[in-house]
């Protein structure tokens, strides 16, 4: 069922390497769920469903270098009010097409538009994380009436990344397990790192060809767009961005923004459904409209 064009991995072992860990993760997976690919312009793409089937419709981008287990931990929490859909993004290690359109052109925003269309969904909460935060944005910058609310957590395209980052994890990312174990603990900050996550980054990083390159910044006419109730979530200690600065760039154009920054967190955060239910509650009444559209998608209009 996987698209696993080997290019994006180092071989073919590589890639039935992570996919086995993918696929374990779905099989422990913590509710009931059903899965399938949407055919678009970009490829394949993998949507998993759960949770509430009468729920307002939630979608979950998971960021760079990682699919939709990353979720496993939050999404019965999620569940309970909420349809949700997970969605793996094109070119990471998921089971999405491995095409890898480019970032500084509509593509993203246009692809996760032609997603949600085939899923008949014509409002949405968007909740992505770090490159997921991104797409999740390039969707509702150029689309703004077709996302209720939006959850970024310590999203891409604010601020520049840090190169202090950048300089430390390069090398680090080449130094093999001991590596990888160095920059799983830069990723958390102060926080303990889930069980697990160590040797499934381990794995990935051996195995996965990671997209080179730096996600454009968005506009501050862009930012302008984003009217809908907004919460972003980052944690203090983010080594990868700057929490504050994206708070104070958010807080500039965002009529409607709640900033929750998370003392010693890192940029992986660690079961943030909390925060994002408490954000979601307070914001439900701006989802309470119809949620199905006839026939004949509007989305691709837009």
């Amino acid at each position: 069922t996987m698209s696993s064009d080997n290019s994006i991995y180092h071989s073919p072992a590589g890639a039935q390497a992570v996919m086995a860990l993918y696929d374990n993760a779905l099989a422990h997976w913590p509710i009931p769920f059903e899965t399938r690919q949407i055919p678009t312009r970009y490829g394949e793409t993998f949507v998993l469903t759960c949770g509430n089937p009468a729920g307002a419709p939630l979608v979950l981008l998971h960021g760079a270098g990682t699919n939709s287990a990353i979720w496993a931990g939050d999404v019965a929490e999620y569940g309970r009010q909420h349809r949700v859909y997970a969605i793996d993004l094109l070119g990471e290690p998921g089971k999405s097409a491995p095409n890898r359109p480019a970032w500084d052109s509509p593509a993203y925003g246009d692809w996760l538009a032609e997603v949600l269309a085939a899923l008949d969904l014509v409002q949405v909460t968007l909740l992505g994380i770090s490159q997921g935060g991104w797409t999740a944005l390039q969707l509702a910058v150029s689309r703004p009436g077709r996302v209720a609310r939006l959850v970024l957590l310590c999203p891409g395209g604010i601020v520049p990344d840090r190169l202090s980052f950048v300089l430390r994890a390069v090398p680090l990312s080449l130094l093999g397990s001991w590596g990888t174990r160095r920059l799983v603990r830069l990723l958390y900050g102060d926080q303990p790192v889930p069980e697990g996550v160590e040797e499934i980054l381990v794995v990935v990083t051996r195995s996965f060809k990671a997209r080179m390159g730096v996600l454009p910044l968005f506009s501050d006419a862009e930012l302008q767009q984003l009217t809908m109730p907004t919460l972003l979530l980052a944690g203090t200690k983010d080594a990868l961005r700057d929490s504050a600065r994206i708070a104070a760039r958010l807080a500039q154009h965002l009529p409607q923004l709640t900033v929750t920054l998370l003392p010693g967190a890192g940029h992986a955060l660690v079961d943030p459904a909390g925060e994002v239910l408490d954000f979601l509650a307070a914001t439900a009444e701006v989802v309470t409209g119809c949620f199905y559209q006839p026939p004949g998608s509007a989305w691709l209009a837009a």
